[in-house]
This record gives structure tokens, C-alpha cells and sequence, in this order.
């Protein structure tokens, strides 16, 4: 088995753990906590496909001691064409919680609206699963809650991450501090990191996710080089500062553990893609977002059928299809946006949903001598692809050319804005198919930043 077979459906960790059956004196001696689920008060659930593997993944915060998860990933996994897709939602996420009933320590939810996260405070994991396939319509195998001393252990343990820093970071309230340029953070460097808003573009949920993601992703790098792998000492070590850590549901055994685990062989790191549900600013309840529609619906759909990736083409395009790349990648255009709707964070917003998306977003602000009437976006010359690039992303925007712009964009929303296309969708750098290259998804085989 290769090192990238090794970690299966890597996040979660607990999969690596499993997948080491063949090391039976190991196995006897990794001790998991778990929380008792009763599905069956679930009601009418999401019907389970076969091949298909979804584990919702928890990341507890140490204010709530860990009844309140900071972090929420639904893994999926897909045994069949060897994928495994993590799909973020944001805790600041609105969603419709279900009625749960008080329990031990819990005091319930008489039902409606709040925001995702707060499941678990009312009714624990059991509560918090049941909201999340009410959410999603994703039928749940498993869950599991990892918390952030865990989190710090695991990077401690592998002898730290490497990852590029782009710019100065400095967060006071997440303890960060870091100087630009590639480095190996050690654990509390790489918690500090997931933590941090602050230290993000748009300061929000969003950009913080967006950390996460790049911190999984050299986590997995990391385990998946050789060095863990190879050394039994490194690897014990490795596998107790996961389960040491971490709550179960009480049905996720390790014999269930390890049976995923073997059949997902054949899994490497550019399979293994990362993506968070398309969001929009919320109409109930303010500085919070609700799910963009109808692209997150078509994100659930897809993962819960394993759609998610495309399937391999046959290889019979034409040749002008199979040359067709964006003229400006996402990455290669810079923007200011501007909120002319009156509507306010509306900007700050949606600097994060276009940072998902690839592009950079220079600054956000009001208008100034330019207010139009419909939701504009002011190039200079010769910069018309980077504008269709970024118009290509939205819903019903207008192209100008003022003479005296450099290569920056400037984007006004006006009265009309209506945020991303209807679909979701913006070009990527591959130009690939499927949900995940519409929604701008990243791969653990290597970084989205680079300092070279």
C-alpha cells in the first residue's frame, strides 16, 4: 500500500488510525471515546447509497469545552472511484434547526432558525447530526469530534506543517504571529492559524475556513511523505494524539473504522479535494450568512449521489474543447469592491466569497466618483479578459473601460447586485467539470499560496 493509500479519506485522521488493522498491537491499544446517537429519532432520513461514506467531522472550540464545534467538514467518501471530497460549513451558517429534545446536560430546541453550530448546545452531537442531514440532505454515517488541543498534538506530533506565509500575520486575540515567508509551524503556530480570523483578507468565518483548508492540506502532505509512515515510534505517537482527543458516535468502531479504511486503497492526495458551501449574506440574522441557492442545494445533491468529481472523459473532444482555458485566471485579477446597495457588510461579505473563488480582492470601501445604477465593473485598457473573467463569476454585471485605470479592477455593486452566477460557478485555473471545479474547490495534493 503507497503512503498517499494510506490515509484513505486523511482528514479525519481517525481513518489513517483504522487503516493500520494490519498492525494488531496498535490497534488493541488506540482507546476512542464515544457519545451515543439515536438516528432512529431522526425521523424520515436521506437514503444511504451504496459506495458512498459520509462522516461529519467536528472540530470542538475550548470556550464551550468542546460542546460548541468551531469547525464543521461533512468527508465524503466515495469508495467506488477512490475520492474523498470535504465539504466546509460555516458555523456562522443559518440553517433550520430541527426540534431536539432536552438530554443530560442539554436543554433542547423547540425548532427554527439559529445558527448551525449552536445544534450542539442544545442536544449535543445528536442533535447537531440530526441538523446537518436535515441541512444537507446527506445521509451521515458517522461523526466525529476532534478538539483543538488534539489539533495542536497531531501538528506537534509529525514535527510540524510547512506552509507558505504570504504577508505578516498578527492576531493578538488567536495568539498569532507569524513573519512572511515558507516555514514549519509548529502546533500552537498551526492552531493559532485555524483560529484566526483576524489575520484573514475579509475577517470572517470565510477566510478562516480557507486557512483550515491549507492547514489540512500540508497535514496531509506531511503525513503522507515518508517520514510518519516509515518510523512505528513517529506513527504510534501520531495515531494517540489523534484518538486521544477525539468523541465518536458510538456506532463508529475501529473494526468500521478499518473496514472503510481497506476499502479505500487506492485513494492519493489529488483525489482527495476540499470546498465550502456557497453562502450569501443572511436575511434573519445579521453578520451571519445563509446557503447560497440554488448552488449549495446542487453541492448537497452531489455529494450525497458521489457525483462530486467528474468521471473520467473518454478522451474523444474536439480539439478547440480541449484547449479552451480562461484567458485571466482568477488568481491573476485583482479587484476593489465597492457597495453602492446601500446594504451594509455587504462588501466585506463578498470579499470572502470571491477569495474562494480564486480572485484577490485588493479592498473593499464605498463608491466614489463612479455610482452607477447597474452593478458595474471599471477596467483599464487592455484589461478586458481580466474583466470577463470576473464578470464570467457573476450575476448580471456591466464592463467599462476607463482610460486612466491600471491593471486593478474596480467593482461597484449597485441597487440590481444579485452576488455570484445563478449556478454558483466561476472559471477555474483547470478548467474542470463538476461541482467542485464550479465552486473553486482546492486538492491536499499541494497549496493554493505560493512564496516563489
Amino acid at each position: 500500500m503507497s503512503p498517499g493509500q494510506w490515509v484513505a479519506c486523511g482528514m479525519t485522521g481517525l481513518l489513517i488510525a483504522a487503516s493500520l488493522t494490519v498492525y494488531a498491537g496498535y490497534r488493541d491499544a488506540l482507546s476512542i471515546a464515544t457519545e451515543e446517537i439515536d438516528t432512529d429519532a431522526w425521523g424520515d432520513r436521506p437514503a444511504q447509497v451504496e459506495g458512498i461514506h459520509n462522516i461529519l467531522l467536528l472540530g470542538g472550540d475550548n470556550e464551550s469545552e468542546g460542546k460548541r464545534p468551531d469547525v464543521l467538514v461533512i468527508v465524503n467518501i466515495n469508495v467506488d472511484n477512490g475520492t474523498a471530497t470535504m465539504v466546509n460549513l460555516p458555523r456562522d451558517l443559518i440553517v433550520d434547526i430541527p426540534q431536539c429534545d432536552p438530554v443530560g446536560e442539554f436543554p433542547g430546541w423547540p425548532g427554527g432558525l439559529q445558527q448551525i453550530n449552536h445544534a450542539a448546545t442544545y442536544g449535543g452531537l445528536d442533535c447537531l447530526g440530526n441538523t446537518v442531514e436535515t441541512t444537507t440532505d446527506i445521509h451521515l454515517d458517522h461523526m466525529v469530534m476532534v478538539d483543538f488541543a488534539g489539533f495542536e498534538n497531531i501538528v506537534d506530533t509529525i514535527g510540524g506543517v510547512e506552509l507558505c506565509i504570504s504577508k505578516p500575520l498578527d492576531d493578538p486575540k488567536a495568539h498569532l504571529s507569524l513573519d512572511p515567508g515558507t516555514q514549519t509551524l509548529n502546533g500552537e503556530e498551526a492552531l493559532a492559524l485555524a483560529r484566526s480570523r483576524q489575520s484573514t483578507e475579509h475577517k470572517n468565518d470565510m477566510g478562516r475556513i480557507k486557512s483550515q483548508q491549507r492547514l489540512i492540506g500540508a497535514i496531509l502532505r506531511k503525513v503522507t511523505s515518508g517520514e510518519t509512515l516509515s518510523s512505528p515510534t513517529t506513527l504510534y505517537d501520531f495515531l494517540g494524539s489523534v484518538t486521544d482527543s477525539m468523541v465518536t458516535d458510538d456506532g463508529f468502531t475501529v473494526d468500521k473504522m478499518a473496514e472503510l479504511a481497506i476499502a479505500m486503497r487506492e485513494v492519493d492526495l489529488s483525489r482527495i479535494n476540499m470546498v465550502m458551501v456557497p453562502v450569501v449574506n443572511s436575511q434573519t440574522h445579521q453578520y451571519k450568512v445563509d446557503p447560497k441557492q440554488p448552488a449549495a442545494d446542487e453541492l448537497f445533491a452531489a455529494v450525497a449521489s458521489g457525483d462530486v468529481l467528474p468521471e473520467e472523459e473518454s478522451g474523444d473532444k474536439g480539439e478547440d474543447e480541449e484547449s479552451a482555458e480562461p484567458a485571466v485566471e482568477p488568481g491573476d485579477v485583482s479587484v476593489r469592491v465597492l457597495n453602492g446597495t446601500g446594504r451594509t457588510g455587504l462588501a466585506d461579505t463578498f470579499q470572502g466569497l470571491l477569495e474562494n473563488q480564486g480572485f484577490t480582492v485588493a479592498g473593499v470601501g464605498n463608491p466614489g466618483p463612479r455610482n452607477p445604477e447597474q452593478s458595474t465593473i471599471y477596467h483599464g485598457p487592455g484589461q478586458e479578459a481580466a474583466a470577463q473573467t470576473l464578470a464570467a463569476a457573476l450575476d448580471t454585471v456591466r464592463t467599462e473601460e476607463v482610460p486612466d485605470f491600471g491593471e486593478e479592477l474596480e467593482l461597484v455593486m449597485a441597487a440590481d447586485w444579485k452576488g455570484l452566477a445563478g449556478d454558483g460557478s466561476a472559471p477555474t485555473g483547470g478548467g474542470g467539470e463538476g461541482a467542485l471545479a464550479e465552486l473553486g474547490a482546492t486538492s491536499a495534493a499541494e497549496d493554493t499560496v505560493s512564496c516563489e
